[in-house]
């Protein structure tokens, strides 16, 4: 990035790319492997990176684009509870389809046998991608359901930090298409809801602390793009 660089320096411009790679990786080498740890203790099976299923029948798919079409027309609201009856109706009706899903996140398996399939995002998804999102939570329910139509499972988007501390997590951009009180955690919501209530402030503790001991390192680290 030759003109970034002659703008800002060697050493902001590092910085930059350092931080960068940290939110680009974080999901898949800090969030998750710590979720599943908080987990181990609170939950029957913690697993990441699941497959949901491999077949949805296809009545569970006209369910699905309908719910998306009346979604994204505003004829109805999101009611996930509703939804997930309405696919469990017709989750074996029809041609079984082949399908490939997106990847579970994170896939809990509470000590009453719920099942909760996760989707981790990055913590200011854009508006547009909400409504891909929301398909991925329905087609998921429907994979499991064809495989066992009496299962509880419920699928949530999980967004590990609010950017927007100490204001409360802007949910506008996303209300209309996901049932924001059963299909999203947003920072605690979701740490505390997997390890414990106290978990999340807990994990904060913990990165200061971490930080404050790899300080020196990650200056030197730095001095380098000084010169």
């Amino acid at each position: 990035m030759p003109f970034h660089t002659r703008l800002l320096g060697k050493d902001r411009m590092a910085l930059f790319s350092f931080i960068h790679s940290l939110n680009t990786n974080f999901g898949t080498t800090i969030f998750e492997p710590v979720a599943l740890a908080l987990a181990s203790s609170n939950f029957t099976s913690a697993t990441s990176q699941q497959t949901a299923g491999t077949k949805i029948s296809s009545e569970a798919h006209k369910v699905i684009q309908n719910i998306m079409d009346k979604l994204a027309t505003a004829n109805s609201s999101p009611n996930k509870p509703d939804e997930i009856e309405a696919i469990r109706n017709v989750c074996r009706q029809g041609e079984m389809k082949t399908v490939k899903l997106t990847k579970v996140d994170i896939k809990l398996v509470s000590r009453n046998g719920i099942v909760y399939l996760f989707d981790i995002k990055t913590a200011k998804p854009n508006a547009g991608g909400f409504k891909e999102f929301k398909r991925t939570l329905l087609e998921w329910v429907a994979a499991i359901l064809a495989t066992n139509p009496t299962e509880n499972v419920q699928s949530l988007i999980a967004i590990p930090y609010n950017p927007y501390e100490p204001q409360p997590y802007n949910r506008w951009t996303m209300r209309g298409m996901l049932d924001l009180a059963n299909e999203l955690k947003v920072a605690n919501e979701f740490w505390d809801f997997i390890g414990g209530e106290g978990a999340y402030q807990d994990l904060l503790n913990i990165f200061e602390r971490i930080g404050i001991e790899l300080r020196q390192e990650i200056d030197n680290y730095f001095k380098q793009y000084n010169k």
